[in-house]
């Protein structure tokens, strides 16, 4: 018998229904290939049609994430009373039993002070290393978070609780959640693009497509990450002997036959094959002159810094994470690599502020002339902070920290947030929080909300379960809005 007969004949009544309920078919189909532009006339996805559920402050995001743990101790969080107690053992009174790594779960606990200089900035008067001389220019631009805290100390199920919610793998990502409520304003590429980078101290800890993957949501809506090189997007480009119109010849065909697959087993990743396929032919025209930075100004390269014509490079993606906006792409995510500095920190963190320092100032500016920056919301953290005290033999001029989740810092500027402001306290280690804790579903929801999302109603039903990218937690930080 006929596999497909053989299939109509096993169909269930369940199955029989789900057809319909999903929608497939001619009508559904087309409605689909409109949105990702393979019917005459289609236009950018326009998101769930209840979204936004309020005015946004924000039209998309940039998320600028230090992927490694940062150490709030060398860049944020000043604490000069730590050299009168340099090498002594942090008090129990101070760690409460809390809990460490592998890696220094059966040391002694010395304190290492900061081997950089603060100072106050700006009109808001916030303290700063001297590790961040172009941040402290734009310091009344952004608002510092100083009381972030999450409950994950390793960096895998750090990573992905703060950016899908949960510990687990398995969930949709931030960017993902954003690009299935609000769409893309450009319907030549994705709502969603990924860009790495790492610093010239290492690579870190790797990175795994998940951290940007859509779950349980249609796969279209997960992020699509741009390589270095030559072929920013692999497989982009036709293969020899393929012209374009050949390859629009078999677009064509593949997705009737598509549609005669989505009718027959009511499959929607069969729906998002399609979106997919179509999107990859629109962004062969999109992508090269996204990519070709001919045309950027020689101010352009010279305020992003010496590293800004070197593709892989962060400066490099930050120019390009603003050409993105100014195309409409909605969510864009840059990860840096190499924060991870358990040992011989004052020598690394020196290299990963001179890779990020200025590119990340010059982006606020660049969005700021722009006329970008009120409607661009811009992030900057990673996934937890470093402890006070040392990992490695402690020296006057060299120290390593270990990873804490009890308490570090984020700065946000744009859409949506109160510039020059500073939410949170911590003790005088920078181990506890001492006021206003921001947890990391509180900081997801407040980014939802300057994008005009209730993030308790953002949902998606799995399982039987209504999920959301805060779960069942989760407060907005209205201290820090505008």
């Amino acid at each position: 018998m006929n596999p497909l007969e053989e299939q109509k004949l096993m169909m269930t009544r369940r199955h029989f229904f789900g057809l319909f309920s999903l929608g497939l078919g001619s009508a559904a189909l087309a409605s689909l290939l409109g949105e990702s532009g393979y019917a005459q006339g289609g236009a950018a996805k326009s998101g769930l049609p209840d979204l936004p559920h309020f005015a946004p402050k924000a039209k998309r995001v940039i998320y600028l994430y230090q992927a490694g743990g940062p150490s709030q101790l060398d860049l944020f969080d000043h604490k000069p009373q730590l050299e009168k107690l340099r090498g002594q053992n942090l008090p129990e009174s101070i760690r409460m039993g809390q809990r460490l790594t592998q890696t220094t779960a059966y040391e002694s606990l010395p304190t290492a002070p900061s081997a950089f200089k603060f100072a106050r900035h700006g009109k808001s008067g916030a303290w700063l290393s001297e590790l961040l001389p172009h941040t402290s220019k734009i310091v009344d631009e952004i608002s510092f978070i100083k009381s972030m805290h999450t409950e994950q100390i390793a960096h895998d199920p750090a990573l992905t609780f703060s950016l899908t919610g949960f510990q687990l793998a398995g969930r949709p990502s931030l960017g993902s959640w954003v690009a299935y409520g609000l769409g893309s304003e450009n319907r030549d590429l994705p709502a969603f693009i990924v860009m790495i980078s790492t610093g010239k101290s290492g690579g870190g800890q790797p990175l795994y497509d998940r951290l940007w993957g859509s779950g349980f949501l249609a796969s279209r809506y997960q992020g699509v990450k741009f390589h270095n090189g030559p072929d920013p997007v692999l497989y982009l480009s036709n293969p020899p002997g393929v012209s374009k119109e050949v390859r629009r010849r078999f677009l064509d065909d593949l997705a009737e036959l598509n549609q005669i697959n989505a009718r027959e087993y009511g499959d929607p990743e069969i729906l998002s094959r399609v979106a997919q396929y179509e999107m990859a032919y629109r962004m062969q025209s999109s992508t090269p002159e996204l990519t070709d930075l001919s045309k950027e100004s020689e101010k352009t390269f010279e305020r992003y810094g010496p590293n800004a014509r070197e593709p892989g490079m962060f400066a490099f993606n930050c120019i390009l994470a603003r050409r993105l906006a100014e195309r409409g792409v909605r969510f864009i995510q840059l990860f840096h690599r190499g924060w991870d500095q358990h040992l011989n920190l004052p020598r690394d963190i020196v290299e990963q502020a001179q890779d990020t320092d200025q590119p990340s100032a010059a982006l606020i500016t660049d969005l700021k002339e722009r006329g970008m920056l009120n409607d661009t919301l811009v992030i900057w953290g990673g996934e937890f902070g470093r402890t006070v005290y040392s990992q490695g033999r402690l020296t006057e001029t060299n120290y390593g920290r270990d990873h804490h989740p009890r308490c570090f810092t984020v700065w946000l500027a744009g859409g949506g947030i109160n510039p020059g402001i500073t939410i949170g306290e911590t003790d005088d280690f920078s181990f506890n929080i001492t006021s206003d804790p921001v947890h990391a579903h509180d900081l997801n929801a407040t980014i939802l909300h300057c994008l005009g999302i209730d993030h308790t109603r953002l949902t998606y039903k799995f399982q039987g379960r209504n999920f959301r990218l805060t779960d069942v937690e989760g407060n907005i930080v209205k201290r820090i809005l505008s």
